[in-house]
């Protein structure tokens, strides 16, 4: 019988955006985690506080940041979009989450915006904290995947599955991908590179354009 098991909310002390950045992205069903409002950790203005104006009327859409199910697709496996969301967890950005045909692998994407390149720094710094965590057996890597790009492969804790996390920064841009397959189907390093580089692609070009 094939098997997936969908991501689960990891508790953290830090605050809400880096308990999205760990929980994965919005469940099969759409549903999004629940919001923790934690001190000590840089969030941007709630957009409630900014002044109506028929610009900020109109989201912007970062949706068109994220990498695609074709790009993950190759001749081992061909993936789909499974659910994706907007401003995850209140937070500007977006995130998708793809399942191959055998839902057998799984790979999620979380782009989060911040106000400049500092700030997302700084974040994915206390981010990076949380890895050896959120990966059972697995040492945290440098890999050379957008800026401060780190890596770390092993087993989701109390979960019967392997899982590559890595989280990077491309400008004012903080990115979180997770792959997941079976126990002794890890996925392969040279794979794993190409699709960070893929979203440090589409992040450098789209937010060029994004206001």
């Amino acid at each position: 019988m094939r098997r997936f098991i969908v991501p689960t909310v990891v508790p953290t002390v830090l605050s809400a955006l880096t308990a999205f950045l760990i929980s994965g992205c919005a469940g099969t069903d759409g549903s999004t985690p629940a919001a923790t409002s934690l001190p000590g950790f840089p969030a941007q203005p709630s957009s409630s506080t900014t002044t109506p104006s028929s610009k900020s009327k109109v989201a912007p859409q970062y949706e068109r940041l994220l990498i695609t199910a074709d790009d993950l697709s190759d001749e081992q496996d061909t993936f789909h979009q499974q659910s994706a969301q907007s401003q995850p967890d209140g937070q500007p950005g977006a995130s998708a989450f793809f399942v191959n045909d055998k839902d057998d692998r799984a790979i999620s994407t979380v782009v989060l915006i911040y106000p400049d390149a500092a700030t997302a720094a700084a974040t994915l710094k206390q981010a990076e904290a949380t890895l050896p965590s959120l990966v059972a057996g697995g040492t945290p890597q440098p890999i050379a995947v957008g800026n401060g790009g780190v890596v770390v492969k092993g087993a989701k804790p109390a979960e019967d599955k392997s899982v590559t996390l890595m989280f990077f920064t491309v400008d004012r841009a903080l990115v979180r991908l997770e792959f997941q397959s079976a126990i002794g189907d890890v996925t392969t390093d040279q794979f794993i590179t190409n699709v960070g580089k893929m979203q440090a692609i589409a992040l450098r070009t789209g937010l060029a354009t994004q206001p």
